[in-house]
Formats: structure tokens, C-alpha cells, sequence
């Protein structure tokens, strides 16, 4: 029952929130339809990590950054649809590559205390990010499409409209059935990713990742490398995350060059608590589910503030406080787990002491 507080209270605020709202249940299919092709493959590439005992991953703005470079350059460059897309990945992956290598080095160097450690790298590796584009593009990097670049004659504009890859995946092979249009290509991709984590946890490397997981000095001791290792999953989280971005950003159509990347962790973090996961175990499940739960009460919770009180903004309020609250309260409830787990080995030591000593 405590394993599944998170989305138990969950569930219980989105029935009580739900009338209130008065949406209709097929619009609600629909967003989770959409939010779920728009989100799931940013929260799914948190799920090697925590295999790995790193924790969540805050550092998976790394690899949105890293997308959005990508993004940028093919709008520079003027390619369109699928192979625009396709062209992004291929750019981002060497720079998630990178990202991912030193912010695994840096992680090494903060055993126990990985989170806060990725999600401070995450504000530094913003800062770089900014200079990059802020000052690097136009001046050093050459760029030729005049509509993003600001009118000094460097640095990119605050929005770029993404209208040439614009749905270019969702639209792709699409499916009507109904009142409800699915992405198909979209789920596909989803579906790719979900069978290769189901692989990738049988490899050799998937079995050291969950080793270590499980207890370092163990797995040091069977021969494991465990900088190594732990690198590894850091740098599959952030190649990950960078398509994810990209698959995010298409949905959407625009890009906030400064801000889109900035919530990415955050949001998908509280997204896969949702579903029940924890800092120790997540899994497939709890990514979908945690996606479902999370987004219905964004969608909601405005509305309904606005039928209570006549004003939207303070659903906006109720699910920003939502978002960080739940994060909160999972982290606390996993050291409670933790702590209590600590107390049961401490009495059965005891007890196993307390036996000898009777002997």
C-alpha cells in the first residue's frame, strides 16, 4: 500500500477534480493520446539510471539540450519533414554523447548523491548551452536563416517556429479511428524504445548496471566496472533524452530556444513518481501510467480552477505545487523505505548476534 501512495492520491485528486471540470471524456482520451506520444520517450530514458543506482536522472536536460542544437541547425539549413528530424537525431547524438560522458564523470565523483549533483550540472551545462547559442551562432557558427537569427546578426531568436518539421513523425503514418487520431510512427518509436530497455536489462551490461545498482562493493568484487558502468547508463539516459526532446519539440511546432529544455527533468521526474516509481525502481508501467496521471491533472486543473473560482490561474497554481510536491513527497517517502530497511537489517544483525552469543 505505501509503494502505491503516489498514484493512489493521485487517482483520488482526479476523480474529485474531474467533474469539476466539466471536460468531456473524449477530449481527455485525446490529450492523453497526444501527451502521451509527446512525453513518453523523455520519461522512458530516466529508467536506466535508476537501474544503475544513480537515482533520477535531473540531468536529462543535457540531452535536451544537445536536441535542440539539432533542431536549430536543420532549421538553419532548411530541411524539412521526417529527414529534418531524422538529421536532428543524428546531430544531437554526438553531443548527448559528450554531455553524457562528462556529466557521468562528474556523478562518479558524488556517490549518494546523484540527484542533486545532476540537476545543479544541469543549471551549469545551461549557462554553456545560452553562450553557445546566445553568442556562438552567428558569430563562430555560421548561420544563414535570417529568420532565427537576431537582427545584431548573431545569436538565435527567443521562438523559432519549427513549421518544417512540424508533426513531421506524428503525421507520418497516422491513424483516425473515431474522434481520436494516434500517431502511429510516434507510438512506434515508443514502442522501439520500450523493447529495447525490456533487451537491454538481459545484456551483460544491463545485468552489471543492475548490480551496481543493487551494492557497489559487490559488484566491484565480482569484476564489474563500476565508474565505467555508471558512466555508460548516464550517457544512454542522455542520447535518450535528446531524442525525446526532438520528439517533443515536433509535437509542439515551436521551440523556446532559452526556456523549452529548463522544466524537461522536472516534469518527467514527477511524471514517472506518479506512476509509483521511486529513486531505487522504475519500470515501463510506471513511466505510462505516471504520464496518464500526471498530464490528466494538468489538463483539469486549470479548468476546474476556472469553474470554482473564475479564474484558470490558480489550476495553474494547484499543478505547478503538484509537480513539485509529488517529487518531494516520493523522495521523502523513499527514505523512509530506506531508513526502515536499514532498522530491519540492524535487528536481524542483532538478533543473529544475540543467538551466537547464547550458543
Amino acid at each position: 500500500m505505501v509503494s502505491n501512495i503516489v498514484p493512489l492520491i493521485m487517482i483520488a485528486l482526479i476523480i474529485c477534480v474531474a467533474p469539476i471540470s466539466k471536460l468531456s471524456p473524449t477530449y481527455l482520451i485525446q490529450e492523453m493520446i497526444l501527451r502521451l506520444s509527446r512525453n513518453s520517450f523523455l520519461v522512458l530514458s530516466l529508467i536506466i539510471p535508476v537501474v544503475a543506482g544513480m537515482g533520477l536522472n535531473f540531468g536529462i536536460v543535457l540531452g535536451a539540450m544537445a536536441g535542440q542544437l539539432g533542431l536549430i541547425l536543420v532549421t538553419d539549413w532548411h530541411i524539412v519533414g521526417i529527414q529534418g528530424l531524422f538529421l536532428a537525431i543524428i546531430l544531437s547524438i554526438p553531443v548527448a554523447i559528450l554531455l553524457g560522458v562528462m556529466g557521468g564523470t562528474i556523478l562518479n565523483k558524488a556517490k549518494g548523491k546523484e540527484m542533486i549533483t545532476s540537476m545543479i550540472m544541469g543549471f551549469f551545462i545551461n549557462g554553456a548551452y545560452q553562450m553557445v547559442v546566445l553568442y556562438g551562432m552567428g558569430s563562430i557558427i555560421p548561420m544563414t536563416n535570417k529568420k532565427i537569427v537576431l537582427s545584431r546578426g548573431y545569436g538565435i531568436r527567443n521562438a523559432i517556429d519549427l513549421k518544417g518539421v512540424r508533426r513531421a513523425f506524428d503525421s507520418f503514418i497516422s491513424l483516425k479511428i473515431g474522434n481520436f487520431e494516434i500517431p502511429v510512427f510516434t507510438v512506434l518509436i515508443i514502442i522501439l524504445l520500450c523493447v529495447f530497455i525490456i533487451w537491454f536489462r538481459g545484456t551483460k551490461l544491463g545485468q552489471d548496471m543492475k548490480a551496481v545498482g543493487q551494492d557497489m562493493e559487490v559488484a566491484k568484487s565480482s569484476g564489474v566496472a563500476i565508474e565505467r558502468t555508471r558512466i555508460l547508463s548516464i550517457v544512454i539516459s542522455t542520447v535518450l533524452a535528446s531524442i525525446g526532446q526532438i520528439i517533443f519539440l515536433q509535437n509542439i511546432g515551436t521551440m523556446n530556444t532559452y526556456n523549452s529544455h529548463e522544466q524537461i527533468g522536472m516534469f518527467s521526474i514527477a511524471a514517472i513518481l506518479i506512476g509509483g516509481a521511486t529513486a531505487s525502481k522504475a519500470s515501463i508501467p510506471n513511466a505510462l501510467v505516471g504520464i496518464v496521471l500526471f498530464h490528466l491533472i494538468f489538463v483539469i486543473s486549470p479548468r476546474a480552477g476556472k469553474e470554482l473560482v473564475g479564474s484558470a490561474q490558480i489550476g495553474e497554481f494547484f499543478r505547478v505545487f503538484v509537480s513539485y510536491g509529488i517529487i518531494a513527497m516520493a523522495l521523502v517517502l523513499h527514505q523512509w523505505r530506506r531508513e526502515r530497511e536499514k532498522d530491519a537489517e540492524r535487528r536481524k544483525m542483532l538478533e543473529v548476534q544475540l543467538g551466537r552469543s547464547e550458543l
